[in-house]
């Protein structure tokens, strides 16, 4: 696995050229994306074209939905859906060494009918969204989700060059992707100290596009120590995810990350940008050697379902009544990053 540097600050990659098809844009950017992706695992990205408007109208409706009573945020429960969309509560979510954290949440996806094959056929992260009944919700967040999930599509093309390949390398395994988005609110918590929130984790997916609202997000650093990542106007956070790790065997990290408790309201909008459910990530040809074996691959979707069936309350219970199961080839949760690393030494 590549040795992290001891970055003090988060590296700022302007993404425009690859909107406008400058001429050599693609290769220029893919450097910047290779270095730090290499160094630091994490970036902000700017230049990315998604209006801001769209983010304010997200803003607007998911403070709305986390202001409703808890009975009718439970109405949209989590637990209700068969493909894991809807309402988180506080304490749902449990983290690798059972760290929670003071906040709820709502959890979509990509919006698949009833009727679709693979919603029918029992896939647990495909199907229908469930959707509160607020007037405009649905409207602005999908707005917002099939804006960023296109710039997600734009990005790999990237990070494809990044890791040597052509740019549509890895297109069609982005036709149907279980890529979350989750409205994340921390309530105002009187009681914290600045202290410690979600535990040290990697994120399951390729990447993740995030846009907070304040501080609080900390990322860890070559020389153990953690580094504040806070807000920039007009940019995305971006880190590496588990199937970019996996894809580089290691050469690109899956960096370690955490979510301080801060007393003031914050809102966290991260997508999880992901391969098609049963897309086989595996190391690429040129990241293998005699001296650096390939690491064993997996199913783009099952190791999503894996996690999340490990971490949240309900899939839990769900897996103690034997109504799912883990699949054969399960990892266990925190398998990537540095601490992952840390353990196996």
């Amino acid at each position: 696995m590549t040795t992290l540097s001891n970055f003090t600050s988060i590296p700022v990659v302007d993404v425009s050229a690859l909107l406008d098809g400058t001429p050599g844009a693609l290769d220029r950017v893919a450097a910047e994306l290779e270095r730090a992706a290499r160094d630091v695992g994490f970036l902000y990205v700017a230049g990315h074209g998604v209006p801001q408007r769209l983010f304010d109208n997200l803003m607007a409706v998911t403070e709305r939905f986390f202001a409703l009573p808890l009975e009718q945020k439970m109405s949209v429960y989590i637990g209700k859906s068969r493909n894991h969309r809807g309402y988180v509560p506080i304490g749902e979510e449990v983290f690798y060494g059972g760290s929670q954290d003071n906040k709820e949440a709502f959890d979509l996806s990509i919006d698949l009918p009833a009727d679709d094959p693979d919603y029918v056929a029992g896939n647990p992260l495909l199907g229908p969204n469930q959707w509160p009944d607020i007037p405009g919700f649905r409207a602005a967040v999908d707005e917002y989700y099939t804006a960023t999930l296109s710039f997600g599509r734009t990005l790999l093309r990237g990070f494809a060059v990044a890791m040597g390949e052509a740019p549509t390398a890895f297109d069609r395994f982005v036709t149907k992707p279980p890529s979350q988005l989750r409205l994340i609110h921390y309530p105002f918590n009187d009681a914290a100290r600045d202290s410690m929130g979600i535990g040290a984790h990697t994120d399951y997916e390729c990447f993740t596009l995030l846009h907070p609202t304040a501080p609080g997000l900390e990322v860890l650093n070559g020389a153990g120590e953690w580094v504040d990542v806070p807000p920039l106007p007009g940019a995305f956070v971006l880190n590496l995810g588990d199937m970019m790790e996996l894809l580089t065997n290691g050469e690109f990290v899956a960096t370690s990350h955490r979510v301080r408790q801060v007393k003031q309201e914050r809102y966290s909008f991260p997508l999880f940008f992901s391969f098609d459910y049963h897309t086989t990530v595996a190391p690429l040809p040129r990241f293998v050697s005699a001296a650096k074996p390939a690491r064993p691959g997996l199913v783009a979707g099952e190791h999503l379902f894996a996690q999340t069936a490990q971490s949240f309350t309900y899939q839990k219970q769900r897996l103690a009544r034997g109504d799912i199961q883990l699949p054969a080839r399960a990892l266990g949760l925190s398998s990537f990053g540095q601490e992952a690393l840390r353990r196996s030494e």
